[in-house]
């Protein structure tokens, strides 16, 4: 069993940086492959960064592809998604997931574990 617990959103400007946190309980965290989804209104749920479980391998959305890095400190149990130059279009609820995976999967529905969620709002 593994819960999580997100930090970190808020409100800024587009071009703006924000730092999301997510830590987890449970000894076994370092054997979760991790991701940040994010979910705006009227929209899926969409993945947007992935990490292997000893953190060696990562995996982006296109959409965020060179703005955001996730990151995991297993010694902490958690991980990070730090996101740079942010537009509108990243407003939206970013969830911090976990997935008993060796490889980083981006289906919502592959992850077991879920976050409550925090709210990111980018203003042009």
């Amino acid at each position: 069993q593994v819960q999580l617990v997100e930090s970190g959103g808020g409100l800024v400007q587009a071009g703006g940086s924000l730092r999301l946190s997510c830590a987890a309980s449970g000894r076994t965290f370092s054997s979760y492959a991790m991701g940040w989804f994010r979910q705006a209104p009227g929209k899926e749920r969409e993945f947007a960064a992935g990490i292997t479980g000893p953190g060696g391998y990562t995996r982006y959305a296109d959409s965020v592809k060179g703005r955001f890095t996730i990151s995991r400190d297993n010694g902490k149990n958690t991980v990070d998604l730090q996101m740079h130059s942010l537009k509108p279009e990243d407003t939206a609820v970013y969830y911090c997931a976990a997935d008993q995976n060796s490889v980083i999967r981006t289906a919502s529905r592959a992850y077991e574990y879920w976050g409550q969620g925090t709210q990111v709002t980018v203003s042009s």
